[in-house]
């Protein structure tokens, strides 16, 4: 299928090409949206239950995550294309930057606004809650450009799963929680484990469904790296151990409750997207396995936020 005709099936249009409105839809991967999305919720669920929500901080930190999130995508949807990385025979949706949908100083030039106005939602941070803001939004902007980009991008040495537990994970819930209270906490820091955990387990999807054309593109992702079958072992064991430690901390936090298990509901659609991962290969299927991660990912942490509000 040309890289055309995939973007238009993926639009639902019968044309050649999609309007710009659905190009930069696309371009922003909004199913990997809630990465950005759940771990503030967390952070500041623990605020609420702490007695210190404050909604302009919320939102700047809310609005701040997102378009970190997108400007992630964003250039490493450029700095792929720029290394031949995504070429017409991988499993996901072609990108925007290797499509010739976008000319790629367009797409870089959209990186950067979108990182600006991260930037503008964490000078509001600093003004609220002091130059520690600065420390923590100046680092994930640019590990989110450094990922594929850079004269030694870590993603392409086996380090993007890691940087997405530490960056979307320990990184977004104690910096939320630190932006509405102004203080570091070691049961933030706690709770972002398995935040982080399931995180990066959407990463891990993704790179087990490109496992072949990264290869060939020495592209070495941790799946690369592992091979298919341990990479599928990982994904199941990343959900199981971040249900072990959200229930540990139910069960050891003076602070939180037992109503923590109720991100336990999460387990029949682990069970159904490790079975997904460790069965199957093809693109359609995988990507749905994605979207299902990131879903999952989201309905943890709301279920997590519950309980924490419950404690």
């Amino acid at each position: 299928m040309s890289t055309h005709a995939e973007y238009a099936a993926d639009a639902g249009g019968g044309g050649p090409r999609p309007s710009p409105v659905r190009i930069w839809f696309l371009a922003a991967r909004p199913k990997t949206l809630p990465v950005g999305l759940a771990p503030v919720l967390v952070g500041t669920a623990l605020a609420i239950q702490q007695d210190a929500f404050r909604l302009l901080p919320f939102l700047a930190a809310l609005l701040g995550a997102l378009f970190i999130q997108v400007g992630a995508n964003l250039a490493n949807d450029y700095s792929d294309a720029r290394r031949g990385a995504d070429s017409d025979d991988r499993l996901g949706p072609l990108r925007v930057t290797a499509g010739d949908l976008v000319p790629p100083r367009q797409v870089l030039l959209a990186t950067y606004l979108t990182f600006g106005v991260a930037v503008l939602c964490g000078v509001y941070l600093i003004a609220e809650a002091g130059w520690v803001i600065l420390a923590i939004g100046a680092a994930s902007i640019v590990a989110g450009l450094l990922y594929t980009g850079g004269p030694r991008p870590y993603g392409y040495a086996g380090l993007g799963e890691l940087f997405v537990f530490l960056f979307f994970g320990l990184v977004a819930v104690t910096g939320t929680h630190y932006s509405l209270t102004e203080e570091f906490d070691g049961t933030a820091l706690a709770l972002a484990v398995p935040v982080g955990l399931m995180a990066a387990a959407v990463l891990v999807v993704n790179n087990v469904r490109d496992i072949d054309t990264d290869r060939r593109a020495n592209k070495n992702t941790l799946a690369v790296r592992l091979g298919r079958a341990r990479t599928r072992q990982l994904y199941a064991a990343m959900h199981v151990a971040a249900y072990v430690v959200t229930a540990l901390i139910g069960a050891i936090d003076a602070d939180l409750t037992l109503w923590l298990l109720i991100s336990l509901l999460g387990i029949p659609l682990s069970v159904q997207l490790a079975r997904t991962v460790a069965t199957h290969t093809d693109g359609p299927t995988l990507n749905g396995a994605l979207a299902g991660t990131g879903r999952l990912e989201l309905v943890f942490c709301v279920l997590l936020s519950a309980g924490i509000l419950l404690s």
